[in-house]
Order: C-alpha cells, then structure tokens, then sequence
C-alpha cells in the first residue's frame, strides 16, 4: 500500500479525467456540427462544422458566399462564380497560365470541363471558422474530351482537392488550394509512375 494519504491518490488518479473533461468542453464552446447540408440540385456537402461562436448573421452570409462557389465547381454555371466571388478576388496558389482575379476560376472551370464534360464535385467536410472555410472535395467526371494533346477515352478520373477561403462583406476574397494533380494525370494517361 502508498504511503500517500488517499485524498492525495484521488486527485491525481482523477487529472487525466479533467484534462479530458476541459477538451470536450473547448471543443464543445468552439465548434458546433451540423447534420449535411445540401440543395436539392445544388453541391452536395456531407459534413459541415461552424465554429459555435459564430453570429448566426455571418454564418449565412458565408454560406451565402460558399455554395455557388462550389455550386459553380459542380455545375460550370459563371453566374454562379460572379455572384460568389469579389471583384478583387486573389488565387494565392495560382497555376502557371491561369488569369489572376476573377476570371481565373472560369477560365480553369472551362478548360476542364473541355477534358471532363461530366464532372461533379461533392464536398466532403466545410469547416467554417470566422472569416475563413476550409472545404475537403473529391471530383468525379469521365474523360472524354481533349487535354492538350490527349482524346479521353471515358475514362473515369477522381480526384481530391482543398481550399482554405477567406470571405469579406459575404463575398469570396482570397483562396488558396491544392489539387490531387498527380492522380488527375495518372487517371487521364498523361503522367505514368512506376
């Protein structure tokens, strides 16, 4: 048996308890999970967490933001891009040969849809904190168009990406995002890797 007076056991047996006790309290002050949002024939989104201190004003003017960007990214629709996007929009992972601005989401929407006529995107986990989202999505399409020099040949090709956006007076401002490319590639036949 301890030599320490029971009373001194307790408290110490009981502190990891507390650790977890105030985790799931910050977690429970911080975020809030909603049940999956979607339109009828809008994107699909399957996860969505809002920060739980969040006015429920900004929360839908960010949404209002939100989905006709990924609206647009499923559908091709530039209505849907100009009525998300502010004029000084900022892509702050610009590929080579995009247009910064505005008319450089149109314009990679376009090419792509020219290689994947068919493609769809669903959001998989929208995390919206303040004036910033986070939004996880996996892309599906068949490649039956052209890409450069290659004619698809239906070929399905999935593929992640994630953008991290900031939104001001409920518009989009800045976005900054990573795209599966590799998988992209492989699926239409113009990267192999061994």
């Amino acid at each position: 048996m301890s030599d320490k007076p029971k009373h001194a056991r307790t408290k110490q047996n009981h502190r990891p308890l507390h650790l977890a006790r105030g985790i799931e309290l910050f977690a429970a002050l911080t975020f809030s999970v909603s049940t999956p949002a979607f339109a009828a024939d809008g994107v699909k989104i399957n996860d969505l967490v809002v920060a739980a201190s969040m006015p429920k004003a900004q929360r839908e003017a960010t949404m209002k933001a939100v989905r006709p960007f990924y609206d647009f990214w499923n559908t091709g629709d530039e209505a849907l891009l100009k009525e998300a996007i502010a004029p000084n929009f900022t892509d702050h992972t610009l590929p080579p040969g995009r247009p910064q601005g505005p008319e450089g989401p149109a314009f990679a929407s376009r090419r792509f849809r020219a290689a994947v006529p068919d493609l769809k995107v669903t959001v998989e986990k929208m995390i919206i904190a303040g004036d910033y989202v986070t939004v996880h999505m996996n892309f599906t399409g068949h490649f039956t168009g052209r890409f450069g020099q290659t004619q698809g040949k239906g070929q399905p090709v999935p593929f992640i990406a994630t953008d991290l956006i900031k939104i001001e007076n409920g518009r989009i401002t800045d976005n900054w995002h990573i795209e599966d490319n590799l998988t992209l590639l492989q699926e239409i036949g113009v990267a192999k890797v061994d």
